[in-house]
């Protein structure tokens, strides 16, 4: 090849090649500061507390039923995590959806989906949110918004941003929250899905739970960058840190987040600083980690007691008040588990079904 075709014209010393196009505006990307957690009333305290506990008291039953093998597969529990999925929920509207991955129990309780529904998808039995077919990681409610429960990691991120192009070409305003964990941050698709969704200004809030361990590691052992809410950074997409663990901290984030979204800037990255006190799914029995740091979180961070005791401190109940809604939680808890227990499983035509979508011209 002769050497006048091997030369590249821009890559001289000092040289800098110019881009493409005419009018491209150097853009850079806002900078957003998380805001004060919010006042919460009487019955915003009472509502989280109640919603929280649910999750807890549900997610406790589930992992006891895995151990008794009601429950196959595999079982994430979001315990520890309550406050993250309940604080997103009162900043939602009614239109909003909300998609997750695999840890999804507590997504979908609070989402209104039917413990019963819930916990009979967990036994696969027919009266389940996918018939007894999904198991713990895929299930979905039209009905409610909740569009799974994804098994494959950060497959959700995508599907998520879709949901909110699909709102963005329809011109409502409804926003897709889409969640996915510290290690999912690293798939690639969750890159393509950051820079569609900047080209197009989608109303998509990720939501990254970061729970501080991806399966086993921690992220300071896997994330060359731990600061998730930075990761956006070059598709100028803002990001926010959040105290996951404080339900009030979280609304107040969610609340700025779907406005921003509402308002056509595009998308908008949370990371909810939050912890799971139990492994990363049921056969995890997570010595990685000191009982000692568990303990610590627990008896200092916990979303739930965080509640009890403003409630408690301004007077707003008592602690019977607190055991009556503890004891109308349990019962819920325990009629899912028995329809779960007692429900019929799936027909074997039930096979055949749900496979194939016939398409009209």
């Amino acid at each position: 090849m002769p050497a006048a075709a091997r030369k590249s014209p821009a890559r001289k010393t000092g040289a800098r090649s110019k881009p493409e196009g005419k009018g491209r505006e150097a853009r850079s990307t806002p900078v957003l500061k998380a805001p004060a957690p919010a006042g919460f009333d009487k019955k915003q305290e009472l509502a989280a507390y109640r919603d929280m506990l649910l999750i807890r008291r549900f997610e406790e039953k589930a992992g006891q039923l895995y151990g008794m093998g009601f429950i196959g597969g595999f079982c994430h529990l979001y315990i520890g995590q309550e406050a993250v999925v309940t604080g997103m929920k009162m900043a939602l509207e009614a239109d909003d959806q909300m998609i997750t991955a695999y840890r999804d129990h507590g997504h979908m309780l609070a989402m209104e989906m039917s413990p019963r529904g819930v916990m009979a998808e967990l036994t696969g039995r027919r009266g389940g949110y996918s018939r007894g077919k999904g198991g713990s990681m895929h299930m979905f409610s039209k009905e409610k918004n909740f569009y799974g429960g994804h098994g494959i990691v950060g497959a959700q991120v995508p599907l998520g941003t879709g949901l909110a192009f699909a709102n963005r070409y329809r011109g409502n305003k409804a926003v897709c929250i889409t969640y996915f964990g510290d290690g999912a941050a690293n798939q690639g698709q969750v890159y393509e899905s950051f820079n569609m969704a900047s080209l197009w200004k989608l109303p998509v809030v990720y939501v990254i739970e970061n729970n501080r361990y991806a399966m086993g590691t921690s992220v300071t052992r896997s994330s060359a960058e731990t600061d998730f809410s930075q990761r956006g950074l070059s598709f100028r997409i803002p990001g926010v840190k959040v105290d996951g663990m404080d339900v009030r901290a979280v609304k107040s984030a969610g609340d700025m987040a779907t406005q921003w979204c509402r308002d056509g800037n595009g998308p908008i990255i949370l990371e909810m600083l939050t912890y799971r006190y139990r492994g990363h799914s049921m056969s995890d029995p997570a010595k990685y980690r000191t009982k000692d740091e568990v303990q610590k979180m627990r008896s200092e961070h916990d979303p739930i007691e965080q509640v009890k005791a403003r409630l408690t401190s301004k007077k707003w109940a008592s602690e019977e008040d607190l055991k009556a809604i503890d004891k109308e939680v349990r019962d819920i808890v325990a009629d899912a588990a028995e329809f779960a227990q007692n429900d019929a499983e799936p027909d074997v035509s039930e096979l055949w079904t749900d496979i194939y979508v016939e398409a009209t011209a």
